[in-house]
């Protein structure tokens, strides 16, 4: 098992958010790995926190990679980060993704939480997906 791939498989996530129309229609570019400090964002999608575990076979190395992608917004109710949500799933879910290390066997759609924080004046949606990957 290798780590190697984390890295380009998180670039190619991001390149995917960032490029498409749809999700860029909903929140232009304030798609990030780490918000700016002084962010004015009201809502914004944040790439996030990933567990990986071995998933080498007889055939070669490779990696199980379950990886959040979080909508967070101070817009009132759920609905506009729902419609965020579905649009970065359209993205991502059976995306074929180029990555600049090793190849993505395959990438879908784990689970969903949505929830009210900091005294519910924000609501973020963690979207988790899985992605199979090969060194």
């Amino acid at each position: 098992m290798s780590y190697a791939v984390g890295a380009a498989l998180q670039a190619a996530v991001y390149q995917a958010l960032i490029n498409d129309a749809a999700l860029q229609a909903l929140v232009g570019t304030a798609i990030y790995d780490a918000v700016p400090p002084g962010t004015s964002d009201t809502t914004y999608v944040s790439i996030g926190p990933e567990d990986t575990v071995d998933a080498s076979d007889i055939t070669g190395d490779g990696a199980m990679h379950d990886f959040l992608v979080s909508v967070i917004t101070t817009e009132a109710g759920f609905q506009a980060a729902k419609e965020i949500a579905a649009a970065i799933s359209d993205v991502l879910v059976d995306a074929d993704l180029a990555l600049a290390r090793g190849s993505l066997v395959a990438i879908w759609f784990v689970k969903a939480r949505a929830r009210r924080v900091e005294k519910a004046d924000t609501r973020r949606i963690d979207l988790t997906f899985r992605a199979r990957v090969e060194s």
